[in-house]
């Protein structure tokens, strides 16, 4: 071997051992890691939001991002933390979302690829807006059934739904009905006029509920009370129990006093009824008198001054009162001298008129009552001679009893 042909082997060497050396210090992820130029989200001023999901799927980077099937960005980056999966994902600077946009994952077909597509908020008012840095939280991303899973679920449906016993079913229902149409035919149509019934007094059953929740509230409100009234009423019917031949008893005589109140008011139904009629001509009578019985019965109690006697007194008498305890026989002696009572007595002329007392109804005759012949003297303490206005007094008083 020549020396050309040993430098030759060594350098072979040497560069493979760099080639080696440079392959195992360095980690390749893939041709997803080699950074693609232009697309979208790469600009100047596209700014980047984290999305956070429970399962990102097959989601991989440089995936589109899109707000109403139109692409806006890419996926820059995809980590994982605290058992949730964090995707970076790049927007153009025009993209405006407010602060409450949602986030979920779709797919571009059946069996297309994946992208993350942002959207409005629906349910809720727009807030804010999403800018550089902000973060979607779990609370607003969601992602769409896969097909594998829907696949899945129709085998578990196919598999184990029981989808084979429909002809079983089917050949015992018609088993069932066989022979019988008529009476089934008759049955849906007594239940359908029970059906239309029971929509026609729909607003009926819907207020009949209601009370019902009213009256459970009432109820409940007084759950207390019912509870102690259920506590004390076997007591109360262990007394009715005990005193039941007393309660029949006195049942009994209600009802025999019930027959003879019957049989008195039947045999004194016609002296009842004449006695009423009786009474209607006086009835009738105290009818017509109508206010004049009850202003005759106030006269008589003030007789003989009229209701309007305050009105005619004016002066310094209106309001006096005396209290006197006299003889009549000597008062009228200390009037005059020889004892003789004029009649009428004259009123002082200061007094005014007083009006004619009217004339009182004729009222029936009532037994008389003896009157003593001499009133007994009672002495006044004090009192000899009555003073000049004091007799005028005493003369108008007796005017008007004469």
């Amino acid at each position: 071997m020549s020396i050309r042909s040993n430098r030759r082997a060594a350098a072979w060497v040497a560069l493979s051992t760099s080639g080696v050396l440079l392959l195992s210090g360095c980690k390749f992820e893939g041709a997803a890691a080699i950074p693609l130029p232009g697309g979208q989200g790469t600009g100047a001023g596209a700014y980047k939001v984290t999305v956070e999901f429970p399962d990102v799927l097959d989601l991989v980077p440089q995936s589109a991002v899109k707000v109403d099937d139109v692409t806006v960005g890419s996926v820059s980056a995809i980590d994982l933390k605290n058992y949730t999966a964090r995707v970076v994902v790049s927007l153009n600077k025009d993209v405006v979302l407010p602060e409450n946009a949602r986030a979920s994952l779709r797919q571009t077909s059946l069996l297309g690829e994946k992208f993350v597509s942002l959207d409005k908020p629906t349910g809720e008012p727009a807030v804010g807006r999403l800018r550089d840095g902000a973060t979607i939280g779990l609370n607003r991303t969601g992602r769409n059934a896969e097909i594998e899973e829907v696949l899945g679920a129709l085998s578990l449906v196919l598999n184990g739904g029981s989808l084979e016993q429909l002809q079983v079913i089917q050949r015992e229902l018609t088993l069932a009905l066989k022979g019988r149409e008529a009476d089934v035919k008759d049955l849906l149509k007594q239940l359908d006029a029970f059906v239309g019934g029971l929509d026609a007094q729909k607003q009926d059953i819907v207020r009949a509920l209601d009370g019902l929740d009213r009256l459970t509230g009432k109820l409940a409100a007084q759950r207390q009370v019912l509870s102690t009234a259920l506590r004390d009423i076997p007591a109360g019917v262990s007394v009715l129990a005990d005193n039941r031949e007393q309660l029949t008893a006195v049942l009994t005589g209600l009802d025999r006093l019930g027959d003879v109140a019957v049989r008195v008011i039947n045999a004194s139904q016609q002296n009842t009824v004449a006695d009423l009629r009786a009474l209607e001509p006086i009835l009738t009578q105290l009818n017509r008198a109508g206010k004049d019985l009850p202003d005759s019965l106030e006269l008589l109690t003030t007789y003989p001054f009229p209701r309007t006697v305050d009105e005619g007194i004016k002066g310094d008498y209106a309001n006096l009162f005396i209290t006197a305890d006299i003889n009549l026989l000597d008062a009228v002696k200390n009037l005059d001298p020889t004892g003789a009572l004029p009649v009428p007595l004259p009123i002082p002329s200061i007094l005014p008129s007083l009006a004619p007392v009217p004339k009182v109804p004729t009222v029936p005759t009532v037994p008389r009552v003896p009157l003593p012949t001499t009133a007994p003297r009672l002495p006044v303490p004090g009192v000899d001679i009555l003073a000049g206005d004091q007799q005028g007094m005493l003369r108008m008083l007796l005017g008007g009893l004469s």
